[in-house]
């Protein structure tokens, strides 16, 4: 098959999300390559609902950190891309809309050789000081963050979350046009 229709997945396959990092910084082209990716990314009716906010503080890196049941990671990062979403008039798809644009940040990441892993925030009352804590107020919502730096080890020991995927066979269902 030829090569422009079969394109090399790998990028794609071998991305994982990471919490661990060194006290590298990010280069700001870095940065810049990240932020550009998730600007570029679709939205319904290209109404680009979300905006995204850098938090370089230590001190507020902590708190958004205190704010999901599986945020830790965002205090070790170096830098963490809080992800403001417009849902009143957003629309129901604006949420969707704005995992696209993190999903495009974490693989522009990837791609640069940095580390990257999302987390979100709840319950509500979370949701809201995570806007406060990154200035921005309603409509705009914070239910997301990216932690993003240089890949560190991981600490030893056994992890409680699954590896590997499970096979297409098991996720994949087809319908066809029965023959008449």
């Amino acid at each position: 098959m030829d090569r422009m229709l079969r394109p090399d997945v790998s990028s794609l396959t071998a991305m994982r999300a990471h919490r661990w990092f060194t006290g590298e910084p990010v280069a700001e082209e870095q940065l810049h390559h990240v932020l550009e990716a998730g600007r570029w990314t679709g939205s319904a009716r290209n109404r680009q609902p979300w905006r995204f906010v850098v938090v370089r503080s230590r001190a507020v890196r902590r708190q958004l950190a205190g704010l999901g049941a599986y945020a830790a990671h965002l205090a070790t990062a170096p830098v963490v891309i809080a992800l403001g979403v417009e849902e009143e008039t957003g629309g129901e798809d604006a949420q969707f809309d704005a995992g696209r644009a993190a999903q495009n940040m974490m693989l522009a990441a990837h791609l640069q050789g940095l580390a990257s892993c999302p987390a979100s925030f709840f319950p509500a009352a979370n949701v809201d000081r995570a806007g406060r804590l990154c200035g921005l107020a309603r409509p705009w919502r914070v239910r997301t963050a990216i932690s993003l730096g240089h890949p560190a080890a991981a600490p030893a020991g056994k992890s409680a979350i699954p590896t590997g995927r499970l096979p297409l066979a098991e996720l994949v269902t087809e319908i066809t046009d029965s023959p008449d």
